[in-house]
């Protein structure tokens, strides 16, 4: 009995040994960068939520009453504010990097500055904006959207309710 070889198919396998190390070498960069990409994007969507979140609950203690709580010499605005920045640093965003404004939501004032204390600001709207640099908050080194910011405002109506 005779056997038979086929050389042809020796051959072509031969061949092919290195294209899927070629195939690799193409597919890896580009599932790479899709990979790292889809994780910066999830990363920033929670940072942008948390900022969100720590707005509402900065923008809903300035709409309550905080004479209680301040400190000598503090002013409802600085309160706000260094909340917000707490509220952020415990969320593991830098919160001296964030940029605070409390200002006129609506009216001949809208984007000036708002005076949480000032009684004529009572049923006012008012608007609190952060601004956190994308640098500060990426996981991933490099300058891939520098100059890019993360922006959050909210709106309240300046209102007293108290705490108790």
């Amino acid at each position: 009995m005779r056997r038979f070889i086929n050389h042809r198919k020796y051959f072509t396998s031969e061949r092919r040994r290195g294209a899927a190390v070629v195939e690799f070498a193409i597919m890896a960069p580009v599932f790479l960068t899709l990979t790292l990409g889809s994780v910066e994007i999830g990363y920033a969507l929670n940072a942008s939520n948390t900022l969100y979140g720590v707005l509402r609950e900065g923008g809903r203690l300035a709409s309550q009453d905080w004479s209680n709580v301040l400190a000598p010499g503090e002013t409802a605005n600085e309160k706000v504010t260094q909340d917000i920045r707490n509220m952020l640093t415990a969320a593991r965003i830098p919160g001296s990097e964030v940029t605070i404004n409390i200002v006129h939501a609506e009216g001949a004032n809208a984007g000036a500055p708002f005076d949480l204390q000032d009684e004529d600001n009572y049923l006012e709207m008012f608007t609190i904006e952060a601004t956190v640099p994308y640098d500060e908050i990426s996981l991933i080194p490099g300058n891939y959207l520098g100059g890019q910011d993360l922006r959050a405002t909210i709106s309240f109506r300046m209102g007293r309710s108290n705490l108790d």
